[in-house]
């Protein structure tokens, strides 16, 4: 005996039918004929989407309302009044469909708010108001936003820059520099193993100390405390006292070359990274590994601290920036922009921005989230260092020796020069591998593989006369805002 199965389309009757015997209370028994079913389907639709944007702002509706009200005194008699004519006998008025307005005013509101704020509006309405859906000209009818052309940054002129004294000492690479806050003398790291200290007006020689049984890669004079910290590639993270000049702490945990130092600028604490690929924050004074930032797959070979957040950011060989959350101790962007190692970074000491230096180029970020903002074009060579200075002066030092000279604001590259070699060096012997500003910004310092010591300042004599600013305004290159 067989069985017949009902037909697809009694089945969907029968539902249909117990579906609208179901939900006939809600309408109180009003007829359910298409039209308000139409309206139902439409007030649901726009309750759903544009409950948030119901009702328009006050002073913008007063606009809109006053731009229909001209066109509309614009458009009668001449041949106004017979376009008039033709959409009224198309069933239109003034562009929109006469059924469909009536059907949309009709939609109550729901909230007691007043009518809906999204509503069919007639072409070009918002002429000469700022409205910019539907505007006339170019685009009309569409909601693309007419951008302003393209506006360059300006550079700002800056002096040149000129060598003024040349040190020698070292019998290995110059690898580290730094500045102490007093700017009264600096202190370098070389390949030869020890730390130089010289005074900075005169350039002579006031101490040298040793301890480390391998190239120095980073230094660190503490501000509030008479310490200054030293790193090399024989793993040691070493703290020096300056008074009685000895090493007097030693920090033990990274597996290999420890390559870069920061101190936090308002926390006792100290950050050190290196070929293990890992950041490691340590307590000042208790010498404990406080935290382990992992997440490279690189040599971190540059570092920077800073009070607020991003308070660590690290570069690295894996051609990767991460910006670390030292609270959470974890990242909070990881920035890819980069297609070689990244060797160099450096902050502005007055805006929240940031550079990196890399084979490819030079790019410059915006905190908190690490935004790209700009290239700096025209540099060469793989950058070993950046240096900036509240002058908006940017350098960058490479391994052939090139050093550029930018515009921090615009990216204008106003300088480029060739270190000078020592007589009798090599020329694989013309890297610039670090460079710091002293606190006044106006001298520059530079340590360089011919194992020299080299102080830059800006010509005195230089004018915008004499060294006029050749800058032409382009479209390849826009700052990122």
């Amino acid at each position: 005996m067989t069985t017949t199965l009902p037909s697809a389309e009694s089945l969907v009757h029968s539902s249909s039918k117990r579906t609208r015997a179901f939900f006939a209370a809600d309408f109180a028994g009003a007829a359910l004929d298409d039209t308000t079913a139409h309206k139902s389907l439409l007030t649901a639709k726009l309750r759903s989407e544009y409950d948030g944007v119901r009702t328009l702002p006050a002073a913008l509706q007063a606009k809109i309302d006053g731009a229909a009200k001209k066109r509309r005194t614009t458009t009668t008699g001449g041949s106004g009044g017979k376009k008039q004519q033709q959409l009224a006998l198309a069933g239109t008025e003034d562009g929109v469909d006469v059924g469909t307005q009536r059907l949309i005013e009709g939609i109550p509101a729901g909230d007691g708010q007043g009518s809906l704020a999204l509503s069919l509006r007639p072409r070009g309405a918002g002429v000469g108001t700022g409205f910019l859906p539907g505007a006339a000209g170019p685009g009309a009818g569409t909601g693309l936003v007419h951008r302003e052309a393209i506006q360059q940054v300006k550079p700002k002129w800056h002096a040149p820059w000129k060598l003024m004294r040349v040190i020698s000492g070292h019998l290995g690479w110059v690898r580290t520099l730094t500045v102490e806050p007093g700017n009264q003398w600096f202190a370098t790291g070389a390949g030869d193993r020890t730390i130089k200290i010289w005074d900075l007006a005169s350039g002579s020689l006031r101490l040298t100390l040793t301890g480390h049984i391998s190239t120095v890669r980073g230094l660190a004079v503490s501000p509030r405390h008479p310490y200054m910290f030293s790193c090399g590639e024989d793993k040691m993270v070493k703290c020096w006292d300056l008074e009685s000049n000895r090493v007097i702490r030693h920090y033990h945990g990274h597996l290999s070359g420890v390559y870069a130092l920061q101190l936090h600028p308002t926390l006792d604490v100290l950050v050190t990274a290196g070929r293990d690929g890992v950041a490691r924050v340590w307590d000042m004074r208790t010498r404990t590994n406080v935290m382990v930032l992992g997440g490279h797959q690189g040599t971190i070979s540059s570092l920077l601290t800073q009070e607020a957040d991003p308070q660590i950011i690290t570069g690295s060989m894996d051609s990767t920036i991460r910006l670390w959350d030292l609270a959470a101790g974890k990242s909070m962007a990881v920035l890819t922009h980069h297609k070689k190692s990244v060797r160099a970074l450096c902050s502005h000491p007055k805006e929240f921005t940031f550079a990196s230096g890399s084979a490819d180029n030079i790019k410059q970020w915006k905190c908190p989230e690490g935004a790209f903002m700009q290239n700096f074009e025209g540099a060469g060579g793989i950058i070993n260092t950046l240096s900036a200075n509240e002058d908006d002066v940017l350098f960058s030092g490479a391994d052939n020796g090139e050093m550029c000279f930018f515009d921090w604001k615009s990216g204008y590259r106003y300088q480029r020069l060739d270190t000078t070699a020592q007589p009798g060096s090599l020329d694989a012997e013309l890297g610039v591998f670090c460079s710091t500003f002293d606190k006044t910004g106006l001298r520059l310092i530079t340590g360089e593989a011919d194992k020299t010591i080299k102080i830059w300042k800006q010509d005195e004599n230089a004018t915008e006369e004499t060294h006029p600013l050749d800058w032409k305004p382009t479209l390849q290159r826009r700052r990122q805002f």
